[in-house]
């Protein structure tokens, strides 16, 4: 029996990446103008993000397999959390753009490192209290800290003239405070995965007498299913075979819906290049966006629980709007641009990854998170790349491009979704 119920286990990483996301979404935040004011380009701008955001999601291939092989989630969850912790405070420091470019994508090494260990342990705790509310849930308070760093940096940078120094440097805090909250709760819940036994056991005791034969077959074969998957060695080409088609196709439609995303770094580069905004503006635009986040995240995961994956069809929609409101030359055009960026970060993080559980047999998610993050981090950096030079060269062809693509997207996403 875990030490801590099903809620308040998602509940305390929820707190961890409360506490974390302050940290980092403080420097996600001012991301572009950091990076500006030390001369990138919006196309530079464009490949750092994009390049950043495809290590946190491609380095997901590798330690997703490391997890489900080794079983050390809670270790890589830890060195993961670990490595955002320094990363972000130096990049107030070191001052080249190269120094700033090498420790964004570190930070979101940790972040790929992290993450499959993550969300496989909140899988087993959310398949207890739904799978779409759990996920929900920890996005909802993920997101709090993620409203609260880019707050704190925008106010920091006001009261010391935009000094980044003090901006990053006091994110050193909060992500020790992390570090001491997953490590207690991994001292309170050493096998998450007992959440998901404990539910299965509870089950199979209301099964009638005359279905406990095939019950107890059943048991016996996910054991045995999870002590062969333990026990391969061959990596990612055995697990990818292991794999369901559905998951597979649902992967690459997703990771064609993030292609035609712009990555935040680039709209608050055209925040700051056009003048509409100062740089401890822009972090207060990032902190509504996560607001919104955590909205979309929480709705559309309890509508995820009583109606399916359908409700992921407003994603492509949402994507395809983002640029027409994103790089216009009013404040409140692009505020709107904020708004829907957020509401296709908040389905994206919660509802779209929560499909992927009810895809996959429990011994295999780690990895299929890790496989999913590949596609959808091959994705962004196409999206962020591809904003970033066609914003250098024409805004109008930037968005007939992310409107093309989201059009394939949603052919493809009610294709999958439907069966």
């Amino acid at each position: 029996m875990p030490g801590l119920r099903p809620y308040a286990f998602i509940a305390t990483f929820g707190a961890v990446s409360m506490l974390m996301d302050i940290v980092y979404q403080a420097a996600l935040s001012v991301q572009g103008p950091l990076l500006a004011s030390l001369g990138a380009t919006a196309l530079v701008v464009g490949v750092v993000s994009g390049l950043g955001e495809a290590t946190a999601l491609v380095g997901r291939l590798f330690s997703g397999p490391l997890a489900d092989r080794t079983g050390r989630y809670w270790l890589l969850a830890i060195l993961g959390y670990a490595a955002t912790a320094v990363a972000v405070p130096a990049m107030g420091f070191v001052g080249s753009l190269v120094g700033v470019s090498t420790l964004v994508v570190f930070e979101r090494f940790g972040k790929s490192l992290r993450t499959p260990s993550r969300d496989a342990m909140l899988s087993h705790a959310a398949s207890a209290v739904g799978t779409g509310k759990g996920f929900a849930l920890h996005e909802v308070l993920d997101q709090i800290g993620a409203f609260a760093g880019p707050l704190a940096t925008s106010a920091l940078l006001s009261v010391t003239a935009g000094d980044y120094r003090v901006a990053l440097g006091v994110m050193i805090v909060p992500g020790l405070a992390a570090i001491a909250v997953l490590l207690r709760l991994k001292h309170r819940v050493p096998d998450p995965a007992s959440y998901e036994t404990d539910s299965r056991a509870s089950a199979d005791a209301a099964i009638p007498a005359s279905s406990a034969e095939t019950a107890v077959v059943d048991d016996a074969s996910r054991r045995k299913g999870a002590e062969v998957g333990k026990s391969r060695r061959d990596g990612v080409s055995a697990t990818a075979r292991a794999l369901p088609a559905e998951f597979w196709r649902y992967t690459l439609t997703c990771g064609i819906v993030l292609a035609g995303v712009a990555t935040f770094g680039v709209q608050s580069y055209h925040m700051v290049s056009s003048g509409l905004l100062p740089d401890a503006g822009v972090p207060l635009l990032y902190a509504l966006a996560m607001a919104v986040d955590a909205v979309f995240a929480w709705l559309t995961g309890a509508v995820f629980d009583r109606k399916g994956a359908r409700v992921l069809l407003v994603l492509p929609v949402v994507c395809a709007a983002i640029p027409v409101f994103a790089y216009a030359g009013s404040v409140w055009m692009v505020v709107v641009g904020v708004v829907l960026w957020g509401a296709a970060l908040g389905i994206q993080e919660s509802t779209m990854r929560a499909a992927v559980a009810g895809m996959v047999p429990p011994n295999r998610r780690a990895t299929a998170y890790g496989l999913f993050s590949v596609a959808i981090g091959i994705g962004g950096l196409v999206g962020g790349v591809v904003a970033g030079a066609l914003y250098d060269f024409s805004v109008p062809v930037l968005m007939v491009y992310t409107v093309a693509v989201e059009v394939i997207a949603f052919v493809l996403l009610w294709k999958t979704v439907r069966r």
